[in-house]
C-alpha cells in the first residue's frame, strides 16, 4: 500500500517534525488518574471485570455529557441545516441486510492453539503473545495459530418469548443505519431540502476481537454521526466543508493542532460504497489513531434501503421537476474516543515549588466542574458562608463545593479534576465581599467581587481559549 497521505484543512497550523511519534503522555497514567479521581473504571469490578468494558463515574459522565453537548452545538444550534434523531437500538433484521452487516461485517479471525486467546489477523502487528507479551502473536516459541476465518461483529439477540430463526435480531453496530431508514420520515415533517442533515448520539455494539487501549476500543461504545444529504453534484465540495468543519471543532475545544492528522484513504483502503474518505487522527499514547472519520457514502444507503424496502427514497425538487437519490457525507465520531484525546491532550505533570503538579487542562467548556467553592479553613463562619456562595452560583454554572482538607489538596484535587477557577473564601471575605479566584492554568489569583462574580465567568467561558501546553 502506498504511504498515507496526510493534509490539514485551512486555517489549521502545520504540525512541527515529530508527527510520528506517539503522545509523550502514558496510557496507564491516565488510566490512573481516571480511577483516582472517579472519572472511569473497570465495569463489574467486584466480579473481576468485564474486558475492554468500562463505567463512567461522576466526573466522566459530566465530561462526557459535555462532549456530547458541544457537539449538539456545532451540529444544531450553531446551523439551521441538520436536524436531531434518535432511533431504536434494534431494528428489523433487514436493515442490516440491505445495509450489508449481515454479509460482509466480519473480521478475518485466528486463534492460537496454545494460549488459547484470539486475534485479528489483519492486526497482528498489534497485538501480543499471550505467552510471551514481547513477541507478537504466532513469534512465540510455543505458537500455533490457526487458519484465518471471518467473524461477524454484530451481537446477536431474540426477540420475543420464542428463540427461533424469525426471532433473531443484532444490537446495532452503527448509529446510521436509523438515519437512512427514517430520511422519508424526516423529509415529511422537517421541511428540509437537500443539502440538510440528519444528526443523532446513540449507542453501538460490535463483537470486536481485539480490543484494549483503555476506552479507544470497546465492545460497547456510543456514537456521534450524522448523515447529510446533498445532490449528487456537490458531494465533493460538501465532503470538503465537513473535513474542514471537524477538524475546526476539535480545535476549537483545545486539542492541540500539532496532534491532529488529516489522512486521506487510499483506494485500497477505501469501503465499497465510499468515493472518498478522510480520517482525523490523534496522537494517542499507541500512536496517531483514528479519532473521527468523514466519509462520501454516495447514494449507496438509501438505494439499498429502497430495494430491499420496496420504498422510494429520493428527493422530489418541484422547483426544477428532478427526481434523484441524494448522496450522503458522514462524519463519524466516538464519543468515548473524543473525550480520551480530550483528556489526553490536557494532561500534564508540571514542578511548583518543587513539588509535582497534576493538572487536566480541558476547555473550559468541557471541564466537568466550572467553579469550586472553597472556605479558606472551616471556622469563623467562612464554611457557612463559602456554603451560600455556593448555593447561589451553583444555579447560573455547574459548581462545587469543596470543604474537606487543607487547602493546597483541595487546590491539587480540582486541578486533577480539571476545574478551570476556584473561588477561595477568607477572612477578608465577610468585610468586603469579595472572594480569591485562582486560576486553573496560570495559577494566577486576583480579588474579585461576590457580585461580579457571574457575570465574569460567563464571560470567561465563552471567550476564545487556547491550550497552556502551545
Amino acid at each position: 500500500m502506498a504511504a498515507p497521505r496526510h493534509r490539514r484543512p485551512v486555517n489549521v497550523p502545520e504540525p512541527m517534525d515529530d508527527t510520528a511519534l506517539p503522545s509523550p503522555v502514558a496510557m496507564d497514567e491516565i488510566v490512573a488518574l481516571c480511577k483516582r479521581r472517579g472519572f472511569i473504571f473497570p465495569s463489574s469490578e467486584i466480579y473481576g471485570g468485564v474486558g475492554s468494558t468500562y463505567d463512567y463515574g461522576h466526573y466522566g459522565v459530566l465530561l462526557r455529557g459535555n462532549v456530547k453537548a458541544e457537539w449538539w452545538r456545532a451540529m444544531l444550534t450553531e446551523r439551521d441545516d441538520i436536524v436531531a434523531l434518535d432511533s431504536a437500538i434494534i431494528q428489523h433484521p433487514k436493515v442490516w441486510e440491505a445495509s450489508g452487516h449481515v454479509g460482509g461485517f466480519s473480521d478475518p479471525m485466528v486463534d492460537c492453539k496454545t494460549c488459547k486467546l484470539r486475534f485479528r489477523e489483519d492486526k497482528l502487528d498489534l497485538g501480543n503473545c499471550g505467552r510471551k507479551p514481547s513477541k507478537l502473536p504466532g513469534e512465540g516459541p510455543d505458537c500455533e495459530l490457526t487458519a484465518a476465518r471471518q467473524f461477524n461483529l454484530m451481537f446477536k439477540t431474540q426477540v420475543g418469548p420464542l428463540e427461533d430463526s424469525a426471532s433473531t435480531a443484532y444490537l446495532r453496530p452503527e448509529t446510521a443505519q436509523g438515519i437512512f431508514i427514517n430520511f422519508k420520515n424526516v423529509l415529511q415533517f422537517s421541511r428540509k431540502k437537500p443539502p440538510f442533515g440528519i444528526a443523532q448520539i446513540g449507542k453501538s455494539f460490535r463483537n470486536e476481537i481485539t480490543t484494549g487501549n483503555f476506552i479507544f476500543r470497546t465492545r460497547e461504545f456510543e456514537q456521534m454521526e450524522m448523515e447529510f444529504f446533498c445532490p449528487p453534484d456537490e458531494a465533493p465540495q460538501w465532503h470538503q466543508h465537513w473535513l474542514d468543519e471537524r477538524m475546526r471543532w476539535f480545535v476549537e475545544l483545545g486539542i492541540r493542532a500539532d496532534n491532529l492528522l488529516l489522512r486521506a484513504h487510499e483506494a485500497d483502503e477505501l469501503s465499497h460504497y465510499s468515493s472518498a474518505t478522510s480520517d482525523i487522527e490523534y496522537r494517542f499514547p499507541m500512536g496517531f489513531s483514528e479519532l473521527e472519520g468523514i466519509a462520501n457514502r454516495g447514494d449507496f444507503d438509501l438505494t439499498q434501503h429502497a430495494k430491499h424496502s420496496g420504498e422510494k427514497l429520493e428527493y422530489f425538487d418541484q422547483a426544477s421537476g428532478e427526481r434523484y437519490v441524494p448522496h450522503v457525507i458522514e462524519p463519524a465520531a466516538g464519543v468515548d474516543r473524543a473525550t480520551l484525546a480530550f483528556l489526553v491532550d490536557a494532561y500534564r505533570v508540571e514542578q511548583v515549588e518543587g513539588r509535582a503538579r497534576t493538572v487536566l487542562s480541558l476547555h473550559p467548556k468541557l471541564a466537568p466542574v466550572k467553579l469550586a467553592v472553597l472556605p479558606l479553613v472551616n471556622r469563623d463562619g467562612m464554611a457557612e458562608r463559602a456554603r451560600r456562595i455556593y448555593e447561589e452560583i451553583k444555579r447560573r454554572v455547574g459548581a462545587e463545593y469543596d470543604g474537606g482538607g487543607s487547602i493546597g489538596k483541595r487546590y491539587r484535587r480540582q486541578d486533577e479534576i480539571g476545574t478551570p477557577w476556584c473561588i477561595t473564601i477568607d477572612g477578608e471575605t465577610a468585610d468586603d465581599d469579595s472572594v480569591t479566584l485562582r486560576d486553573r492554568d496560570s495559577l494566577a489569583q486576583e480579588r474579585v467581587k461576590i457580585a461580579d462574580l457571574p457575570a465574569l465567568l460567563a464571560d470567561r467561558l465563552e471567550a476564545a481559549w487556547t491550550s497552556p501546553q502551545g
